[in-house]
């Protein structure tokens, strides 16, 4: 089941990668701009096709992908007849509208992935099929009975449990019509909910199981969105800690402490999380695909964050330096100055190559951390 798990993983990683590129091809594509590769992994090229002027396909190394598009510097050779497809020479806004794609494709993954979650797969909920009625409560004086399903209270429908359920706490004593279906026949109660001042509030006594619940199509939607911004906000605070947590994962990589498992996680790790939710004997099924999905649905969304950011080459660093080229248009055209000429990335080259350095010593080790003292869930 482990190995279940890890090839889930590295195909749903594999497919997060196609998404992304795909969404940077299909914005070039729309603009014009002249895209000639579309590769998933790096390094020979293992097998290919081609489809006008972009050749799709696959290579040795499984470590990404990419999606080639023409003239990204003033450097790049265009075809004769064919410069005004540069990447270069589009304006900011096609230009941000490109490089953002990636990211947004990730956030949509996540959206769906979450809708699945919500429409299909279900998630624990409270259910208001009662299990267990207490003794000496209002529920036993009622007449209710384990097995019952609570459709209503007051003429009200019941959708939610743990929501509509607070018209009991919130009764003040008074008498509420519960609506009951008993073994397929629909039934009133009137039940009057007793004061509890351990508890300090009102309760009728009974105890209702809790299950798996899917929601319905416009209502999913909803309770995706707002999860989404959920696992946006927590990834946005993850990322504004992670250089706190560096001290901290060197200290587990090479000094024999336990692994956070609130920490930093490389790819290795998140695919062993991964093949620990698969084979888990304390979820059942559904949780365990729930639980897959939603992992992988939080990994899109922290990408998708954590390739805005502002530096080179992630996708947010060329976003940013478009940014900067359009501010200084702003303040030429203020002096009435023509536009200068747009900033070429690769004079920065040596700020790039500082942040890949980091950001491949980082990799390596979390690769030794995933390696020989690998984050524990306890499932």
């Amino acid at each position: 089941m482990k190995i279940l798990g890890i090839l889930a993983f590295a195909i749903a990683l594999l497919l997060s990668v196609m998404v992304h590129e795909f969404g940077h091809y299909i914005t070039a594509k729309r603009f014009d701009m002249k895209v000639t590769e579309f590769f998933l992994g790096f390094g020979r090229r293992i097998w290919s096709f081609k489809r006008g002027e972009t050749e799709f396909g696959i290579k040795a190394i499984p470590a990404g992908g990419y999606c080639r598009i023409e003239g990204m510097t003033p450097r790049d050779e265009m075809p004769i007849g064919e410069e005004s497809r540069a990447f270069f020479g589009a304006t900011t806004t096609r230009k941000l509208i490109v490089l953002g794609a990636g990211s947004f494709a990730h956030f949509l993954i996540g959206f769906l992935i979450i809708f699945m979650i919500f429409f299909g797969v279900g998630v624990n909920a409270l259910l208001s099929d009662v299990s267990e009625v207490a003794p000496n409560s209002a529920a036993a004086a009622a007449g209710f009975q384990p097995g019952d399903k609570i459709t209503a209270i007051d003429g009200r429908e019941v959708t939610d449990w743990y929501i509509d359920a607070k018209a009991i706490a919130n009764s003040d004593g008074k008498e509420l019509t519960f609506t009951v279906l008993r073994d397929g026949e629909e039934i009133s109660i009137v039940a009057a909910p007793t004061y509890l001042s351990s508890e300090k509030r009102y309760m009728l006594g009974v105890v209702t199981k809790i299950g798996i619940k899917r929601e319905g199509f416009f209502t999913s939607i909803s309770e995706s969105g707002r999860a989404t911004m959920v696992l946006t906000r927590e990834s946005a605070k993850a990322l504004i800690a992670l250089p706190t947590k560096v001290p901290q994962l060197i200290r587990q990589t090479f000094g024999g402490e336990a692994r956070d498992p609130n920490g930093l996680v490389g790819v290795v790790g998140a695919a062993g999380v991964s093949a620990d939710v698969i084979s888990s004997s304390k979820l059942n099924s559904t949780q365990r695909l729930g639980t897959f999905l939603l992992l992988i649905a939080s990994l899109n969304i922290f990408v998708g964050l954590f390739n805005l950011l502002p530096l080179l080459p992630l996708d947010g660093g060329h976003m940013a330096v478009a940014i900067a080229d359009e501010i200084r248009a702003f303040f030429a055209r203020l002096r009435s100055k023509p536009r200068p000429a747009g900033i070429d990335v690769n004079v920065l080259t040596p700020i790039t190559m500082t942040v890949f350095a980091l950001l491949a010593v980082l990799t390596a080790i979390l690769l030794i951390a995933d390696i020989f003292n690998p984050v524990s869930l306890n499932l």
